[in-house]
């Protein structure tokens, strides 16, 4: 009787260390894939990541189902599964290389699974993001050089304009995003305020082009790298995403258009 309490003892204490490795693989693979779609990485990669790490952590038959929204994960057919929320999306490459380069460290045997766990969640709390004045840098060189790249027939004049207007649009852009949770609504008043400040300094300055300059200042906003996600999902058969991202990119086209137009429509001919 006694040994066969201490065999039961034993069984039931590696159900619990099995059960706890399991949730740890679940939480560190979901954690990955909430980083990169949060980050704005392809499906097929987040899939691969969740699925690679799992292989290397001995869990091969692991299955994960993941949405721009959302990532459902499972450790096999009888397992339970788990899912995770996705509210916040931007565009980040530097973490999607982040994740990617701990997991291929973890599948060399360079990190075990606890140091991944860690190094994810040190990675989800303290994320290095460019400063607002970088961000508002980076806006102006843009516009006034993709200014230049789209326009056949410009003038140098306008080459100054297309950087201050749309620098200082994008900084407008920042402040509203961080002050308002409302979706769309950044790219609407900003592309209206874009318009409005383009109409005002041409109107003092006849000689300067107004199609030149909006073109340049809204590339800065522009979704390009979703719309990029959103036909690479599409392309390989992922539906869903595809489908959502692609709408998602529209619908930031049309709140760009938009506020363009309505600040032509009611300031154009003044």
């Amino acid at each position: 009787m006694m040994k066969k309490r201490v065999v039961d003892l034993k069984l039931t204490k590696q159900i619990v260390i099995e059960n706890q490795y399991n949730d740890q693989v679940l939480d560190t693979c979901l954690k990955a894939g909430r980083l990169m779609i949060e980050s704005g990485s392809e499906m097929y990669r987040v899939e691969d990541t969740m699925l690679r790490i799992s292989r290397n952590a001995n869990i091969p038959a692991a299955r994960c189902f993941t949405t721009p929204t959302g990532l459902f994960m499972s450790l096999g057919e009888h397992s339970k599964t788990q899912m995770t929320l996705i509210k916040n999306r931007n565009i980040d490459m530097t973490v999607v290389d982040k994740v990617n380069e701990l997991s291929r460290a973890f599948a060399d045997k360079k990190i075990t699974l606890d140091q991944l766990h860690n190094k994810l969640c040190d990675l989800a709390d303290h994320r290095q993001t460019f400063s607002n004045l970088m961000q508002i840098f980076g806006a102006t060189i843009l516009s006034c050089t993709l200014m230049v790249l789209f326009m056949d027939d410009y003038d140098w004049i306008d080459f100054p304009v297309a950087a201050i207007v749309g620098g200082s649009c994008y900084g407008i852009y920042l402040w509203i995003k961080k002050y308002s949770r409302v979706r769309f609504l950044g790219e609407l008043v900003t592309a209206m305020i874009m318009g409005a400040m383009t109409i005002g300094i041409c109107h003092i300055f006849p000689s300067l082009s107004m199609d030149n300059i909006l073109i340049g200042s809204l590339m800065a906003l522009v979704p390009g790298v979703p719309i990029t996600n959103a036909l690479s999902d599409l392309f390989r058969g992922d539906l869903v995403s595809g489908t959502v991202r692609a709408i998602e990119a529209f619908l930031t086209a049309v709140a760009l258009g938009g506020g363009i137009g309505l600040a032509i429509k009611f300031l154009g001919g003044f």
